[in-house]
């Protein structure tokens, strides 16, 4: 599997040739002027920083074979827009192209008791590679590449660490870090810590492709 970080939560993964784009956005992350190519764009959730409807239109008149899967919450606004999309929620899954997208998660993560949680759903990719979106939820299956968040305002950076330790995956790299102006201990603390529990620890640059 290659997988090449956009920036933020923005994935570019290419299994056995089929390419998935997840959670395209401009917000935090600089998604290439003429990406081609790509057979399925994948959205978590309806946050800006994890699509945008202009981004989304603009990627599928330059991948016109592409489709779409995301949960309800962000069909409803694909929709208004004229974009063609297939549901793929908690326990529900799809084949596009030989490449299985498996869902798993319902909720965004808690940012205050008192402030409503969208709808998120995390995605496993090819039975190997879990993108969870929003949502430090454990996944029911097992991982082998977490895509794992370090900062966020619902989040901090240890509790990425234990959400880690609790996944369990043989690899990981850090997301959803767009927003801050140096990556630190986002960086260091899992480098530093989850080897310790057994996982080894990739640090993407920035449009730079690797291999898992």
């Amino acid at each position: 599997m290659k997988i090449t970080k956009f920036g933020h939560s923005c994935l570019l993964v290419e299994e056995k040739g089929v390419r998935a784009l997840i959670d395209p956005s401009n917000d935090y992350a600089t998604v290439p002027d003429n990406l081609k190519d790509i057979s399925v764009i994948i959205v978590t959730h309806e946050h800006s920083d994890h699509y945008s409807l202009e981004l989304m239109a603009q990627l599928l008149r330059q991948n016109q074979d592409a489709q779409v899967v995301t949960n309800s919450a962000v069909g409803v606004k694909l929709s208004e827009a004229s974009i063609d999309f297939h549901l793929v929620e908690n326990g529900q899954s799809i084949k596009i192209s030989g490449l299985m997208i498996e869902g798993e998660g319902e909720l965004h993560a808690e940012l205050h008791h008192e402030w409503p949680r969208c709808a998120n759903t995390g995605y496993r990719i090819g039975g190997r590679l879990f993108h969870p979106g929003d949502s430090l939820e454990v996944p029911k299956l097992p991982v082998e590449i977490l895509a794992l968040p370090m900062a966020g305002p619902w989040m901090y950076t240890g509790m990425g660490i234990e959400f880690a330790r609790a996944v369990k995956p043989k690899n990981a790299f850090p997301i959803h870090d767009g927003m801050l102006k140096k990556l630190g201990s986002t960086n260091v603390m899992p480098e530093k810590l989850l080897p310790k529990s057994g996982i080894e620890v990739k640090i993407l640059d920035l449009h730079k492709e690797y291999e898992f």
